[in-house]
């Protein structure tokens, strides 16, 4: 129990340094949805070449992790790296759907609005993930009571 508190512990630190190095390197806010969004969806330009390196950081960097040998499991198993879904892949990819409807009607996500904006203290991101974690938490008890 302890170590998966320090490795909770380490990850939040290493996305808060990740939040300000790219506060203070390019000036923006590392909110993931609307990177990604940006990157997908509007006309390609030199100058969104850094969104494209953020979003290819964060697909390969559970990959070093692993290569490297270091704690990075996410699954229910010691024995295993990454472990097998708990839910079947149409309903991650309808969750996946409902997570970016969410993020484009609360204009950001966890990251831009729970990271970076309450660390502004803006009370818009305060509400945005009081609502986050509201949705989160009534979902998960939602799904768990209704398994068999």
């Amino acid at each position: 129990m302890a170590t998966s508190l320090l490795h909770g512990l380490i990850g939040g630190v290493l996305i808060g340094c990740a939040a300000i190095l790219m506060m203070f390197s390019i000036g923006r806010i590392a909110g993931i949805s609307g990177i990604a969004s940006h990157a997908l969806f509007s006309r390609p330009r030199l100058s969104q070449a850094w969104r494209w390196a953020f979003i290819i950081g964060l697909l390969i960097s559970p990959l070093i992790v692993v290569s490297l040998g270091l704690p990075g499991n996410v699954a229910f198993s010691s024995e295993v790296v990454l472990g097998d879904p708990l839910v079947p892949w149409p309903v991650m990819a309808i969750a996946g759907l409902c997570i970016g409807l969410g993020t484009g009607w609360s204009h950001g996500c966890t990251s831009g609005h729970g990271v970076c904006g309450l660390a502004r203290l803006s009370p818009r991101s305060l509400v945005a993930t009081m609502t986050f974690v509201t949705t989160a938490m009534s979902t998960v008890g939602l799904t768990h009571s209704l398994r068999v």
